[in-house]
């Protein structure tokens, strides 16, 4: 049984790393996706015709720019425009920042929080009022486990992700009513060029010196928890953020 067959799904920053695995993870279970990412190559796009014809499903592609308010609208409007239901939204799409407050720029600060928090946000303020008129949806906002633990010398992505968290748990009260679901995963250290770039070796090695499983997580293992949060399965849960972090 697909546990979202038929379902409408808007998956942000999903071209690669563990955006592309809720991509594959939601069509292999039955989603039509719109996949939302400001890169959008040829061998992309054939790989998503492949998945198409794989799990009988539709991906539309759609160009946008988290950096841009205006190219989030152009977005969100084009999804609005083609008159479907969208039953899930999954704000995937973020950047990592990592440099102790002294060597950090303001404008990267600026740029972080606009990517990972002030887009998401974006997102959900243009799609919820179309879930409101539905009276129904699911929101599932990609946080990190950094935005839970503090670690120096991640104050800008920390911070983003920490306001996402709370953004979450705040936007789950105000749409509850309207019988819309909002809950977030955070992730711990995953086996991504994202999650593996922003940190030195010795700092993956503590890392998983602190998991209780010993290892890194795999993309598709976040990828499981966001199916199980978009699904029936978890009917009666909002407002929650999962760690996904190897018993950190």
């Amino acid at each position: 049984m697909r546990k979202l067959e038929g379902k409408n799904v808007v998956i942000t920053g999903c071209n690669r790393g563990i955006g592309k695995a809720i991509l594959e993870k939601c069509v292999a279970n039955g989603a039509n996706v719109w996949a939302c990412m400001r890169t959008m190559g040829d061998d992309i796009k054939s790989e998503f015709e492949e998945l198409e014809k794989k799990h009988g499903v539709w991906i539309k592609c759609v160009k946008i720019d988290f950096r841009e308010e205006e190219s989030i609208k152009k977005a969100v409007k084009t999804i609005m425009s083609e008159k479907k239901k969208v039953d899930v939204l999954i704000n995937n799409a973020g950047m990592p920042y990592s440099g102790l407050l002294a060597m950090t720029p303001m404008a990267d600060l600026r740029e972080v929080m606009e990517v990972n928090f002030i887009a998401p946000l974006q997102m959900i303020q243009g799609l919820s009022r179309l879930m409101v008129k539905q009276k129904e949806g699911n929101i599932i906002n990609i946080a990190s486990i950094g935005g839970i633990e503090t670690r120096e010398g991640f104050l800008a992505y920390g911070s983003s992700k920490a306001a996402l968290i709370w953004a979450t748990k705040s936007i789950s009260k105000e749409l509850g009513h309207h019988n819309i679901r909002v809950n977030g995963v955070a992730p711990g250290l995953i086996e991504t060029r994202m999650g593996i770039d922003i940190h030195t070796d010795k700092q993956i090695e503590e890392t998983v010196d602190l998991s209780t499983m010993k290892r890194l997580g795999m993309p598709e293992e976040i990828a499981d928890a966001v199916v199980f949060l978009a699904s029936k399965e978890s009917s009666f849960i909002t407002g929650q953020v999962i760690p996904v972090d190897g018993g950190r």
